[in-house]
C-alpha cells in the first residue's frame, strides 16, 4: 500500500508542480496501433518506480472505450518482489490522440503525452507529462538498439526534455540475458 500511494502522490505532485513549458506531441497515434505492452529503455523515474528493473507497460482495449493500464517491474532485481499497479486512462485531445490522462488512484490523475514515436512501426515511443518533468522511453522489445536510443536521446535533448535525468532500466534479452541502454556521458 506505501508504494501504491507513493505513486499517487507522485503523479499530484508532477501533474500540479512542474513549471516547464508543455513539450511537443506526435501529430497522430493510432491507439489500437499504441496498445500492448512496451518495455522501458530508460525513465527519469518517478518515485513508484525507484529500484525498479524489467519495467514493463502494458495497455489494452477496456469495455467502457478507455484503455486499461497494467504497469509492473521488479524490486531491486530480477529476483525481487514483483511491484504493479493498475489503473486506466483516456485520450484528452482527439485530434491527434498523443495527449491522454492517466489514473491510478481516484481523484489524481497524471498526463501522458507522447512527445516521439514511431509513426511506421509503432516499435519505440518517448513519453513525457504536460510539464516536460517526466521522460519515459519505451520499445516494443526489452533490448533497445542503441544507435536509436542515441538518435531518440539526441531529438529529446534538442527539444528540452530531461534527457540529463535519464536512467538506464536494467531489461532481459530473449535468452535471459541482462541488456541496458548505455545514457551519453554528461
Amino acid at each position: 500500500m506505501k508504494y501504491l500511494w507513493t505513486l499517487s502522490l507522485s503523479l499530484f505532485a508532477i501533474t500540479a508542480c512542474a513549471t516547464a513549458e508543455p513539450p511537443e506531441v506526435v501529430d497522430h497515434v493510432d491507439v489500437e496501433r499504441y496498445l500492448g505492452t512496451w518495455y522501458e529503455a530508460s525513465s527519469v523515474p518517478i518515485r513508484g518506480q525507484r529500484g525498479c528493473v524489467g519495467t514493463t507497460a502494458t495497455y489494452g482495449e477496456r469495455d467502457d472505450g478507455d484503455i486499461s493500464v497494467y504497469n509492473r517491474c521488479y524490486d531491486g532485481s530480477f529476483d525481487g518482489d514483483v511491484r504493479d499497479i493498475e489503473g486506466k486512462a483516456w485520450v484528452a485531445d482527439e485530434e491527434t490522440n498523443a495527449k491522454l490522462w492517466v489514473r491510478f488512484f481516484w481523484p489524481f490523475r497524471g498526463s501522458y503525452w507522447i512527445v516521439a514515436l514511431d509513426q511506421d512501426e509503432y516499435q519505440w515511443a518517448a513519453v513525457s507529462n504536460r510539464r516536460a518533468s517526466t521522460l519515459w522511453i519505451l520499445n516494443r522489445t526489452p533490448c533497445m538498439d542503441q544507435s536509436l536510443f542515441d538518435e531518440l536521446h539526441a531529438d529529446l535533448q534538442e527539444r528540452g526534455l530531461p534527457v540529463d535525468e535519464l536512467q538506464s532500466t536494467l531489461q532481459r534479452d530473449e535468452n535471459d540475458q541482462p541488456c541496458r541502454v548505455e545514457l551519453p556521458s554528461k
